[in-house]
Formats: structure tokens, sequence, C-alpha cells
């Protein structure tokens, strides 16, 4: 049964999540949708389901978002997490 309420694209996008006492971590999306995206990482350390981050994501000439958005760690597998934007 699906229980998503948008619609995903498969588009791959460098995302970059901030948080005060994890530094930087850098991904690259797998899907994207107005609830959120899935995000591959490499080699990093992966935030604990619930932890909230300020996300910015950049093309190849400059960010899409100007100003970060808070987005939370939904759910993690391996070397991929979900993010949902926060309310």
């Amino acid at each position: 049964m699906e229980r998503r309420q948008h619609e995903r694209t498969s588009r791959s996008i460098r995302v970059e999540m901030l948080h005060p006492s994890i530094g930087t971590i850098v991904g690259f999306t797998t899907d994207i949708s107005d609830g959120g995206a899935q995000v591959m990482l490499e080699n990093q350390a992966i935030p604990p389901v619930g932890t909230e981050l300020q996300v910015l994501f950049r093309k190849v000439v400059g960010p899409i978002n100007a100003e970060p958005v808070t987005m939370k760690v939904v759910h993690q597998f391996r070397n991929t997490i979900g993010l949902s934007f926060a309310v």
C-alpha cells in the first residue's frame, strides 16, 4: 500500500546538510518531492532519525534555494536517508 502523499521525481541534485554538532554532510538526491527527498551519502556519518538539518540544494552553477530549509531525517538505510521538509 502506497503511503506517500506527494509524487516523487527521480533527480540527482547535490545536497549540503548542516548541523551544529555534526558539521556539513554532502550527498545527492535519488528522488525528490514536495514532501521531502531521498539522499544518498558517501562515506559519511549518517545522522540519526529525528535529527533536524539545515539543507541547501545546489546545482552546478549555484544554489537552488538561497536560504537553507529545515528538514528532518525520517528514515535511514545503509548510506541513504529520507528527509522531510519541517513544517
